[in-house]
């Protein structure tokens, strides 16, 4: 589509969003009141900037229904994301949502080259993520075989590509990594197997980082792009000259703004990603602050495409953490912490990439009357710790406990993370 063409169409369902965020989400009328402006001012593309922001505290304060559009009823899926103090961000699809969240992943996928005629193996985890069911419609909307094996038990994985014949992997980048580290430990040659292209998303990875992936598993490696609060994976993804992701813009409208300052950043420059959603019934999100940095290049590709490419995204301006595809906040951890009696007010979160695979060790402070008693104890609290961490985190960290004033203090801002992972 013509650029003109595609702008055209852009207003028209930015108009059609902001009048459905006004009249239908209590959230929208009372901010568009607030800044004084009705959806009638929205009369070209620039006008967005009137819009105010959405950020993921407002759909925090929103849970769990309160930024839906359409009664429940018409609400046939709901997803969520996790959250920093225990409350999730929750999504809500309607019928049409899904159909257009299908279509979004097969352009995605069959901009990677995936067709009818390959087997794709889906390594994601089915449940609230939207990574696994977001990747396994729209291959099915392509026509592809999909086996769902989900997340997990690598030897499987690697029986499946073999006994069925896989042609596609989806999953996380460094999750191919360790299957192809079990690979070699099984005396499995990738060459022999009918692997041929992988769909990553899921994790910030570097250019090394894929072009580890491609020469282990002897492959095509593509990255996508999307996140739950505006639809799920589904957003962008790369076509197979691998040289940005391509955004469905006729679905998205796209803004870069300097975190610091909200102003927007031209073509070529890093910014902040902000997302409006164009087609969205269950949940219209205007200007949502993605807090991801990128840059965008709105020149058409080699493979033909003219929506907009964006570059892979490597940093947020936030703290949240990735972690094995798994979104974590420092605060999580420490909610948790706090709440477990004898653990004291000081810990820290160390992360390291071990045989290709993201690993985080806590070191937690803990009473000191807990090293002069039984050892038991201390067993007993890391189970009760790593048990909590689970159901708040969706993973389960490795813990060290530490005596009291082991861990650095700081004048300043206390240095709770350290990451040694080389993305």
């Amino acid at each position: 589509m013509a650029r003109g063409d595609l702008e055209q169409l852009q207003l028209e369902r930015l108009q059609a969003t902001v009048n459905r965020a006004y009249r239908n989400v209590r959230f929208y009328n009372r901010r568009f009141q607030e800044l004084g402006i009705e959806p009638e001012d929205i009369r070209s593309l620039a006008d967005v900037r009137r819009l105010p922001f959405t950020t993921k505290d407002d759909l925090r304060a929103a849970y769990p229904y309160e930024m839906f559009s359409v009664p429940l009823r018409e609400i046939v899926r709901i997803h969520s994301s996790s959250g920093t103090t225990g409350r999730a961000t929750v999504v809500g699809y309607t019928r049409n949502d899904l159909r257009t969240w299908t279509e979004l992943v097969a352009r995605v996928i069959s901009a990677a080259g995936v067709t009818q005629q390959d087997v794709v193996q889906v390594t994601f985890g089915y449940g609230l993520f939207t990574g696994g069911f977001g990747l396994h419609y729209g291959a099915e909307r392509v026509g592809a075989s999909v086996i769902p094996v989900s997340a997990g038990n690598t030897e499987r994985q690697i029986q499946v590509m073999q006994d069925f014949r896989s042609t596609a992997l989806v999953g996380t980048p460094s999750y191919a990594l360790h299957i192809a580290e079990v690979m070699r430990e099984m005396g499995v040659d990738p060459k022999e197997l009918a692997l041929r292209v992988g769909l990553f998303g899921g994790e910030p990875h570097s250019e090394r980082m894929r072009r580890q992936v491609e020469e282990r598993l002897n492959i095509l490696a593509t990255d996508n792009y999307g996140l739950s609060e505006v639809m799920g994976p589904g957003v962008s993804g790369e076509c197979e000259y691998q040289c940005g992701l391509h955004i469905n813009e006729d679905h998205f409208l796209v803004e870069l703004i300097d975190p610091q300052t909200l102003e927007p950043v031209p073509y070529g420059q890093q910014g902040e990603l902000v997302l409006t959603t164009l087609t969205k019934e269950g949940i219209p999100l205007l200007r949502y602050r993605t807090r991801d940095l990128t840059t965008l290049d709105p020149t058409p590709c080699r493979c033909g495409r003219t929506n907009a490419r964006m570059q892979k995204v490597l940093s947020r301006t936030d703290d949240m953490l990735i972690v094995r595809g798994v979104n974590v906040y420092p605060s999580q951890i420490e909610a948790v912490l706090l709440d477990v009696e004898g653990v004291e007010p000081h810990y820290q979160i160390i992360l390291e990439r071990k045989a290709a695979l993201d690993e985080m060790t806590i070191l937690v402070e803990v009473s000191s009357d807990l090293f002069t008693d039984r050892m038991s104890r201390l067993v007993d609290l890391e189970k009760q710790i790593k048990s909590r961490m689970h159901a708040a985190l969706g993973l389960t960290p490795k813990l060290k406990m530490v005596e009291p004033r082991t861990l650095e203090r700081s004048q300043g801002k206390a240095k709770r993370v350290i990451d040694n992972r080389t993305l």
